[in-house]
């Protein structure tokens, strides 16, 4: 079934933020095509398709955002940048405690996941396969608010002799996205391989605090 906007309304305003009961519809209008751009992909998700899921026009999604342009970059503006502005706060407010970085880092990305699940697999679709559409975003805008600060506050603590001299501040961030976004990514395939209770982000994030704090305590000096 489809829903039609009446044509005063049509002619009165364009693409943007509305109020009342239009930015119920809107926010669902921009589920419903985060939604599709998790399941085929931002370049293959066209308006129609995603008008489909969601059940209105064409028309509407054109009513509400104009075209699929500024569509993604609504969801980049009002989703994406916001989650993710929520764990640099953490990192901010940490200084150059390596505990409470690397702890306000793995906690607020689990919070970000836990509300925003749609994230890890949009992630592991858009930029890290070559020719995603947010790439870019990630190197150009993201990079410097969260990877690189919190590189530069991890390196700042090892001066200060708070972090094992040995480890490499930029690989060590690394390390936490792959022990955060991945499993998330990966949880309903482990879910089934391991016959395991759903992994809700939490545990995830608390499993992987467990492994950074204790380590497995192994010597991996004399293994080839």
């Amino acid at each position: 079934m489809t829903t039609s906007i009446p044509r005063k309304r049509r002619r009165t305003r364009g693409a943007g933020r509305p109020s009342g009961d239009d930015r119920d519809l809107r926010e669902a209008l921009l589920d419903a095509a985060i939604q599709r751009f998790v399941r085929v992909g931002i370049g293959a998700a066209s308006l129609r398709s995603i008008a489909d899921a969601a059940g209105v026009t064409p028309a509407m999604l054109h009513y509400y955002f104009g075209d699929k342009e500024r569509l993604v970059q609504a969801m980049i503006g009002e989703r994406l940048l916001p989650a993710l502005a929520k764990v640099q706060e953490r990192l901010q407010e940490a200084g150059d405690d390596p505990a409470k970085l690397i702890g306000g880092f793995v906690r607020g990305l689990g919070e970000v996941i836990r509300t925003h699940p749609w994230l890890p697999p949009l992630w592991v679709r858009e930029v890290l396969c070559e020719g995603g559409a947010l790439r870019a975003l990630l190197v150009h805008e993201l990079a410097p608010k969260m990877p690189h600060m919190l590189a530069e506050r991890l390196a700042a603590a090892q001066r200060a002799g708070r972090l094992p001299a040995h480890l490499d501040p930029r690989l060590l961030v690394v390390s936490l996205v792959g022990l955060t976004l991945f499993p998330a990514a990966g949880a309903p395939i482990w879910e089934q391989i391991f016959n395991l209770e759903a992994s809700t982000s939490d545990v995830l994030a608390e499993h992987a605090l467990g492994l950074l704090s204790q380590g497995l305590q192994l010597d991996f000096g004399g293994v080839a």
